[in-house]
């Protein structure tokens, strides 16, 4: 294969497995050094998955037909004869892709978040979750008449049915409350009378159904995997104040609604998140909402996306002290492991809803004389910026905060589920409002078109069995 355009790149012994030129083959290249312009013959040898080359530096390297390369990736073969289409583009897990368009959050890589366009610290601070569900859902706050008819709907759907109550008392004990929450909200749906309407109106009142029955079945399964009696209704409180007295059996302080409140509006939602993005997916090929939101959930249980903070309370846990946090990172660092509660994707100079929750962890942390968690964190968050340039993200700092509110870490992620599913619906029916089916293409990197081997390749017979 003989290659002529001009352009420079680095060729590098051994290039590692995990990058996307793993092809196998081999490809002679003309290369002209840099330095004396003398042409010269090298052989790239692929093997296993690995690229292998007798330079390692900066070579000028003639291209054409049947190689691409690709910006900090090295060699990439796009065979001739496979090449009936212009060579596609590919950002490893869609990083920087615009995969749609959307009206209801957007976010800052320069740290802000908005909601419908309000900025989210004004929203934490003024509203409650009540009135932000209904902001994701209408896309206008709403007015005191319809807050008090939301709130008042919102109440009288918590009840389950009684058949999923008696589900929730058939898993084995120790399942994890992110499968009894996933399978619970799969099987609300052969309940809903709206299940198969698409219409905005019935879309409408299946996201308040939903955002209803989330909580409670988080708490009543958390209950029943305990061996208590649910609690006797009451449809008196505020959707915060209702889960924190549907998992404990006490009317909750003002103090932890307020708080909990805080942090519901500060999850509700996150733009084209993992999970709000796969329920979009799901969406788009006009599937009921509550497939789409069991899709959210299946992707918000992972430890790269909703289940970090319940692995970032392990971690505190583990440290357990402000002045281990430099060594205890240090030594994770060195053996190169993943230190929970840093990095973004988006954001570039820090996650938008940290100090927020940073604050909410040093004002529990006095009020409990726990004053040691926000330091810690604190302490990470320094060597991390020293050591990495990663900032903190909001899990790093909920993790102390839903303890220190008593919250079982177990309970972090479907708490999470609680807030984001008012913005897993809203983006659900904007899919379905302006839909078209999602369907990403893939970069293939098999072998290139093969003659199938000769030989007696005879079908089986099935075995007649019958007497």
């Amino acid at each position: 294969m003989t290659c002529w355009a001009m352009t420079r790149v680095p060729i590098r012994e051994g290039v590692s497995k995990s990058r996307s030129h793993q092809v196998r083959g081999h490809i002679n290249l003309h290369l002209a050094d840099p330095a004396s312009n003398a042409g010269k013959e090298s052989n790239i040898q692929y093997r296993d998955g690995c690229a292998r080359s007798c330079v390692d530096h900066f070579w000028r390297i003639p291209l054409g037909a049947g190689l691409t390369i690709l910006p900090e990736h090295g060699f990439n073969c796009w065979n001739d004869a496979m090449n009936t289409e212009p060579r596609p583009s590919y950002s490893p897990g869609l990083e920087g892709v615009i995969a749609g368009e959307t009206s209801i959050c957007w976010v800052d890589p320069n740290a802000g978040l908005l909601y419908r366009g309000y900025d989210i610290h004004e929203l934490a601070s003024q509203v409650g979750y009540e009135e932000v569900a209904w902001l994701l859902l209408h896309g206008e706050l709403p007015t005191e008449e319809e807050c008090s008819s939301f709130s008042r709907q919102l109440a009288e759907q918590r009840p389950l049915p009684r058949q999923v109550i008696e589900t929730l008392r058939q898993f084995p004990k120790g399942t994890h409350p992110m499968d009894m929450l996933r399978t619970g909200i799969s099987m609300l749906a052969v309940f809903d009378p709206d299940l198969n309407d698409h219409s905005r109106a019935a879309n409408l009142r299946k996201a308040t159904r939903l955002i209803a029955q989330d909580s409670t079945l988080v708490t009543s399964a958390w209950r029943i995997a305990h061996g208590r009696e649910l609690p006797p209704v009451r449809p008196d409180l505020t959707h915060a104040a209702n889960f924190l007295y549907s998992l404990t059996g006490e009317p909750p302080e003002d103090w932890r609604t307020e708080i909990l409140d805080r942090i519901l509006v500060l999850y509700a939602d996150h733009e084209f998140n993992a999970s709000t993005f796969s329920a979009r997916v799901t969406a788009s090929t006009l599937a009921d909402m509550y497939a789409a939101v069991t899709t959210g959930l299946g992707t918000l249980k992972g430890p790269l996306h909703g289940g970090a903070n319940e692995e970032t309370m392990k971690m505190l846990r583990e440290i357990g002290s402000p002045d281990r946090s430099e060594s205890w990172v240090k030594q994770r660092l060195a053996r190169k492991e993943k230190i929970m509660g840093f990095g973004h994707r988006v954001y570039k100079k820090g996650d938008s809803r940290v100090p927020m929750m940073r604050e909410l962890a040093r004002e529990l942390g006095r009020r409990f004389g726990q004053n040691h968690w926000a330091p810690i964190c604190e302490g990470l968050e320094a060597v991390m910026e020293r050591e990495k340039k990663l900032c903190a993200n909001v899990d790093l700092y909920a993790a102390p905060v839903f303890y220190l509110l008593g919250l079982p870490s177990e309970l972090n992620t479907p708490l999470f589920a609680c807030s984001r599913i008012s913005g897993w619906c809203a983006h659900i029916i904007e899919q379905h409002d302006h839909n078209r089916l999602i369907r990403p293409r893939s970069l293939y990197t098999g072998p290139a078109r093969r003659a199938f081997p000769t030989g007696n390749w005879k079908k089986p017979r099935p075995t007649n069995t019958a007497s």
